[in-house]
């Protein structure tokens, strides 16, 4: 008959969580407790020497699973400390759950604007229950880079090449709880994705180079012309202010001279005001 276990585990000081493993639980047969009477007996004969089969040691950060027969034993998984097993009968498998890292190889999307990119990534994991991730898959740690490649390849498709370049931590945000959500039954934890690295072909690095140089010609362009418009401006105020006062002309004569002075020519010629001209009759 099949049914539900729950296995409530406490993992790093947090409070337990309500976790199922589905799976076809049966009562314990004559067998099987013949079995295990057989195994205390043969502890209880053979003390103290089988203290050293049957008292094992986990450290502060792993967790042992206990399968008694085959099956789990009651109360989840042990440690960290001291646990005691029944030899012959019970086999255990020590789970780390420290955060680990990988690699995700870069991937070749094509973008939602038909551009190629090669995307790769790296991710950070944990076991957050150690018997769901023995009990619920084969191997935890082959099946979360799989799914974060594939993961990684279907975010990217739904991307222009603009978006994939300015909006990493956006992207990075949405594969993390994609990859979260589709783990949450293997026992798994996944608590950050970071975007490595985007390449592009090397047509469209050219492209997009060529592009960058003609906007910044332009720009260049556009501030030369306006310097332009602004120094004219500047020169028809200046002629203004020079038309209204005769003394300005006077004194921008002089101006002329002493430059002229300091450039230190040879030849030097100094240029007369229109006034004087005008008092010797020249029209």
């Amino acid at each position: 008959m099949d049914s539900t276990r729950f296995i409530e585990e406490d993992g790093h000081g947090k409070p337990p969580e309500r976790q199922t493993i589905m799976g076809t639980r049966e009562d314990s047969g004559i067998c099987d407790l013949f079995l295990v009477a057989v195994s205390y007996l043969l502890v209880i004969c053979t003390l103290p020497l089988s203290l050293f089969f049957c008292f094992k040691v986990v450290k502060e950060y792993e967790r042992a699973v206990i399968f008694r027969l085959g099956r789990l034993t009651k109360g989840g998984a042990r440690g960290p400390g001291l646990f005691f097993i029944l030899p012959c009968t019970d086999n255990y498998c020590n789970v780390d759950l420290r955060t680990v890292s990988f690699n995700v190889p870069p991937q070749e999307v094509l973008s939602k604007d038909s551009v190629t990119v090669s995307v790769d990534a790296v991710v950070y994991y944990r076991v957050s229950n150690a018997t769901i991730a023995i009990s619920n898959i084969a191997n935890y740690d082959t099946s979360t880079q799989l799914l974060a490649a594939t993961t990684l390849r279907t975010v990217l498709g739904t991307k222009n090449l603009s978006e994939i370049l300015s909006e990493r931590e956006h992207i990075s945000h949405t594969m993390q709880a994609s990859l979260d959500e589709a783990t949450a039954s293997w026992g798994i934890k996944v608590e950050r994705v970071e975007i490595k690295d985007v390449r592009l072909p090397q047509q469209m690095q050219r492209a997009m180079a060529a592009e960058a140089e003609a906007s910044r010609e332009a720009r260049a362009k556009v501030i030369a012309a306006e310097g332009e418009q602004k120094a004219s401006r500047a020169l028809k105020e200046a002629a203004d202010i020079i038309n209204e006062s005769p003394g300005a002309l006077q004194l921008r004569y002089l101006q002329t001279l002493t430059s002229i002075a300091a450039e230190k020519n040879s030849t030097v010629v100094f240029p007369l005001p229109m006034e004087i001209l005008r008092g010797m009759g020249v029209k």
